[in-house]
């Protein structure tokens, strides 16, 4: 797929993308305590992942709930985002055992649909679901935590390319 940025022209292709989120995410928010994570001066983290010309930035708020954004750069250019936000249900103790499994399914992303997680992952008592529709290019999906047959967890999220089409003067 082509990309125009002014009068340069740079070449971004799905496939490439999706290789890079695979890559970046598992690097991320799925590492646990391995990412690299900024506490910013709003109370906000950053993760940030960066490998050759790709740079994904990772910037959420939370805690339970939490809420945030991912924005992809190519060659310095923003090329693709995402924004979620999800929570645990009240009657449901355990954050920290939640977000861990949490970060497991995250680790099991799809390698042509790098939204969040697979679209099924189970370890003991806990599963994950996840629902999703579109491509990278334009997505949007739910994901669910069950522990046994109750849900204890769900977020939703949305995104796609950014900044693909710039307007012809005259």
């Amino acid at each position: 797929m082509c990309v125009f940025f002014g009068i340069i022209k740079y070449m971004v292709n799905q496939k490439q993308l999706c290789e890079f989120l695979v890559k970046a995410k598992k690097a991320g928010y799925a590492n646990g305590n391995k990412a690299n994570k900024i506490k910013e001066k709003n109370k906000s983290k950053t993760i940030t992942f960066k490998n050759g010309d790709w740079l994904y930035y990772d910037n959420y708020f939370g805690g339970e709930p939490y809420g945030g954004e991912e924005v992809v750069f190519f060659k310095n250019q923003p090329v693709y985002m995402m924004v979620y936000y999800g929570s645990i249900d009240k009657s449901f103790k355990k954050f920290k055992e939640v977000y861990k499994f949490l970060q497991e399914a995250l680790t099991q992303i799809p390698k042509d649909k790098p939204f969040r997680g697979p679209k099924f992952y189970q370890n003991g008592d806990y599963a994950y679901r996840n629902w999703f529709s579109g491509k990278v290019d334009s997505f949007s999906g739910t994901e669910k935590v069950y522990f046994g047959r109750k849900k204890i967890y769900e977020a939703r999220y949305v995104g796609g390319f950014v900044d693909q089409r710039k307007e012809k003067n005259g």
